[in-house]
């Protein structure tokens, strides 16, 4: 049977893919990944995905100009992303959620007029917690 994971596992090869592609701005891509992880999870490690999966379809949105899901889903998935530990399987989930409301802070000042003027520079990115020493191995 195969290993529950939870917050405290090792990045699963999946989670890995999808912040590459989440950090490349291949949010589309991110979020088939992450779906396929949602499907099935329970409590924690549901909320983790489904947060940073609402996340990656906002961007998406901002980038297509959808200010409304845009803003909408960066909200909701922050809402989610509350609701798990500070990190999960080494994603740095407290520093996403900061990210993902400065970004919405500053599409809402933009407005759906100017929201294509949003620096870069601000667009959330997943960051990888280093490695605990103490995490069990095999």
């Amino acid at each position: 049977m195969k290993k529950q994971l939870d917050c405290s596992s090792s990045p699963s090869g999946e989670i890995l893919r999808a912040f590459g592609e989440f950090n490349r701005g291949d949010w589309y891509d991110c979020h088939e990944t992450l779906e396929d992880l949602w499907i099935g999870s329970e409590d924690e490690l549901r909320w983790f995905y489904q947060g940073m999966l609402q996340i990656a379809v906002a961007l998406l949105h901002w980038r297509n100009g959808n200010f409304g899901g845009a803003a909408s889903l960066l909200a909701s998935g922050r809402d989610y992303l509350q609701r798990v530990c500070p990190v999960c399987q080494r994603i740095e989930v407290a520093a996403l959620v900061v990210e993902a409301e400065r970004f919405r802070d500053e599409l809402t000042r933009l407005g759906p007029e100017r929201m294509a003027e949003l620096p870069a520079s601000l667009v959330p990115k997943m960051r990888l917690a280093p490695a605990r020493e103490s995490q069990e191995t095999g």
